[in-house]
């Protein structure tokens, strides 16, 4: 199973619309997934979900199931002042420790409105998987400017971007 993560609590986001784009690709390879909205990360899941409180909050063990059931995972990651929101930061930091994700594999792709295309993000957000023990795939897609590039409904106007997602899609499935 791959989980697809979009990594922001941002209600409507593009990180969203991404990771329909890419569970679109794993469908095409029969690919067994899921997505992982973090919009749905309950209003009060710092205080009732995380350190004395862990396992306790219903909402937010559903999430870090999704995440832990996963073999795979996609991160969708949207840059935040230079980095991955903070939103991502604290659901890892909540996953069972050292549990959660540690063993798995997972792919990075970084979406920013600047040139960068999430690049400090997925940097940061690599380190950290890395200390948990996820194996990163080196092939992280990044897709800068892409308020221009990808519409309201959720597609791509850009062709290279959805080649750099279908590649990397393949590459992960044989990761």
């Amino acid at each position: 199973m791959i989980t697809i993560v979009a990594a922001t609590n941002r209600p409507g986001s593009r990180a969203r619309r991404v990771a329909n784009l890419y569970a679109e690709l794993l469908r095409e390879h029969a690919a067994p997934h899921q997505i992982l909205d973090l919009v749905e990360l309950p209003a009060n899941f710092l205080t009732e979900a995380l350190y004395h409180n862990a396992g306790r909050h219903s909402g937010f063990n559903h999430l870090a199931r999704q995440a832990s059931e996963a073999d795979k995972l996609v991160f969708v990651v949207p840059e935040y002042n230079c980095s991955y929101p903070g939103a991502l930061k604290a659901f890892i930091d909540g996953l069972p420790y050292p549990g959660g994700i540690r063993g798995k594999k997972a792919a990075l792709v970084g979406l920013s409105s600047g040139g960068q295309g999430g690049l400090l993000a997925l940097s940061h957000l690599s380190d950290v998987l890395m200390y948990l023990g996820t194996a990163v795939l080196p092939q992280r897609v990044r897709l800068p400017f892409i308020d221009q590039h990808l519409s309201d409904d959720g597609q791509l106007s850009y062709p290279l971007y959805h080649q750099l997602l279908r590649e990397q899609a393949e590459l992960l499935l044989r990761f």
